[in-house]
């Protein structure tokens, strides 16, 4: 094999950046997986960040898209850099020093972006820099459908989110007897099992990579592993499941762990009689809503206010003969473990990883310091609180929307570093394009992408959630299962959507299930939105200016000159 090693650096360059991009694709994007999840206490974050990572790693090595002109081809002509492929070497490698910076930018300040849509905007940024705008597919079939994308995917999730929340809401969560209610709802859960286990083997399926040839099934097969899927995912939920939700929460046995569902067929034949009465004060099941009712004060208090608390402690201490030493902020400790050498370096480490295992995130979405979340308890108000044993009923489906949701998106938009670093591989070492690229670069930015959920997911999680509406498991389910729809439905008529898109425009929807517009934080919506807007030109201006500066570059001897 003839390596091109006069281009080395420009391998080492995709390598670095491609890794940022993954960085943060995991720190950005992953968060629309489990934002509801964690905002509705359905999970804890620590097990979301466990989730995320095993599944998104999982989905992206295991059928992770591998073909790698794929985003070239949407943005740029396909026989545009037929004759100059260390051109598209290059190209593809600043691609991803647009994307990666654009995004790292983002992450920071807490601006939800669509990562797809970061790397199509420096795409479409080096395409004019080095052959120019007439080799940019603007049409339909490349930037226009995309620009439409902003506006269509977070309606259409929208509207399915808001349709089975609605369903839920009036077969279920309204129905003033809370014992019919739970009936209801028991009645209903083994449906929406069913449901929501065929659209997310249609989301698999669909989606499917090249390599496992799961986008070539016959039509019968298709059909028979949509419906099969979700018919086994039903009897084994009515089976091990059902008889033990239905004993927790509609006969109020407190005895019920989380581990009886392995002994669930047991409790089908199980008396009732034999639960014991329940402890005075015990409660059946956590509380959903914590910390975000009006007379909750727990970890919401503004800046203001915890200013004013600091300055009081101060005076009240500046009485002390002992002068008190200043506490170090999380970035100081970490400075002063790398300053202390090598020996402390595995415990820097470590810290970071964790970092962000030890951030209370609801706290952080329903504090009212900044703009973007003033006014967000009165914006709780006007959400109504559902019973929490009726919400139980529903944690455990959103929890399984959110990890599939989490493994589609594994395999799918790690194509967005993946995809422009096989590029640059394949040219570096003298392949056809259309050759598959090594399973060392889907590990890689898995790997890459791990990190970023671990270390600065809470950043986006922080800001979306309950800081955009009141968030509980019924509404995180209807949330996640309408974004799912509407990816599968985009899947099949070949239409570029953003998940960030379909999550934000579906917790709207839901928001507005209230009849009530300030129900929904409209400040965050704007903010998302200018986010989305901003993302393709910035990640283009960024990728397109450095590699007009390097091609045009003067040098002994050599004068480029870009073909027409």
């Amino acid at each position: 094999m003839a390596y091109f090693h006069q281009f080395d650096y420009i391998f080492a360059i995709a390598m670095i950046f491609a890794f940022l991009d993954a960085f943060n694709i995991g720190a950005n994007d992953v968060s629309n997986s489990f934002s509801s999840s964690v905002s509705s206490r359905s999970l804890k974050y620590w097990q979301a960040m466990v989730l995320a990572a095993i599944m998104e790693f999982t989905g992206a090595l295991l059928v992770g898209n591998r073909v790698s002109d794929t985003i070239r081809k949407k943005i740029i002509h396909p026989d545009t850099f037929n004759n100059e492929p260390t051109v598209l070497m290059l190209a593809m490698a600043m691609a991803l020093v647009g994307s990666s910076i654009w995004l790292s930018i983002a992450t920071t300040i807490g601006l939800p972006v669509s990562t797809t849509h970061s790397i199509v905007g420096a795409v479409i940024g080096v395409g004019i820099a080095t052959k120019g705008a007439d080799h940019v597919i603007w049409g339909w079939k490349g930037f226009a459908q995309i620009a439409a994308s902003w506006f269509i995917a977070p309606a259409i999730a929208g509207c399915f989110a808001s349709l089975v929340f609605l369903i839920v809401k009036f077969t279920v969560l309204e129905i003033k007897d809370v014992k019919k209610g739970i009936r209801n709802g028991l009645y209903v859960i083994p449906i929406l099992v069913f449901v929501t286990f065929s659209v997310l083997t249609m989301l698999i399926v669909w989606k499917g990579s090249p390599k496992l040839k799961l986008n070539n099934l016959s039509t019968g097969t298709t059909v028979g592993a949509i419906f099969g899927v979700g018919a086994v995912a039903t009897a084994l939920y009515m089976l091990f499941v059902f008889p033990v939700v239905k004993r927790k929460v509609y006969y109020e046995d407190w005895t019920i762990r989380w581990y009886d569902v392995f002994r669930g067929p047991i409790y089908w034949f199980k008396s009732v009689d034999s639960i014991p009465p329940m402890p005075e004060g015990h409660q059946l099941t956590i509380d959903f809503y914590e910390g975000r009712r009006e007379t909750d004060n727990l970890n919401t208090k503004s800046e203001k206010e915890i200013h004013e608390e600091e300055k009081l402690a101060v005076s009240s201490d500046s009485e002390s003969e002992v002068p008190q030493k200043p506490k170090q902020t999380t970035r100081q400790y970490w400075w002063t473990l790398l300053k202390a050498g090598p020996k402390k370096w595995p415990l820097l480490l470590w810290l970071i990883v964790s970092h962000g295992f030890t951030v209370d995130v609801i706290s952080a979405q329903v504090n009212e310091g900044g703009v973007l979340g003033h006014g967000v308890k009165e914006m709780h108000a006007k959400s109504k609180f559902y019973d929490n044993r009726i919400e139980y009923l529903f944690s455990l489906l959103q929890a399984i929307t959110a990890c599939t949701m989490s493994f589609a998106h594994g395999a799918n938009d790690i194509s967005n570093a993946s995809g422009p670093l096989s590029t640059v591989y394949l040219v570096w070492s003298n392949q056809k394009l259309s050759a598959t690229p090594p399973l060392w670069i889907l590990a890689y930015t898995g790997g890459a992408l791990v990190i970023g959920i671990w270390t600065f997911g809470y950043k986006i999680m922080g800001c979306l959630g309950n800081k955009m509406i009141l968030q509980s498991p019924s509404r995180g389910f209807a949330i996640e299962f309408g974004a799912a729809i509407t990816v599968v439905m985009a899947t099949q008529l070949a239409i570029p959507v953003s998940t960030t898109q379909c999550a934000v425009g579906a917790t709207v929807f839901v928001g507005f299930c209230n009849l009530d517009f300030k129900s929904v934080n409209w400040r965050m919506v704007s903010w998302c939105y200018m986010g989305w807007i901003f993302t393709l030109p910035i990640a283009g201006l960024i990728s397109g200016l450095i590699t007009a500066v390097i091609i045009n570059a003067p040098r002994i001897g050599v004068v480029y000159t870009p073909t027409a």
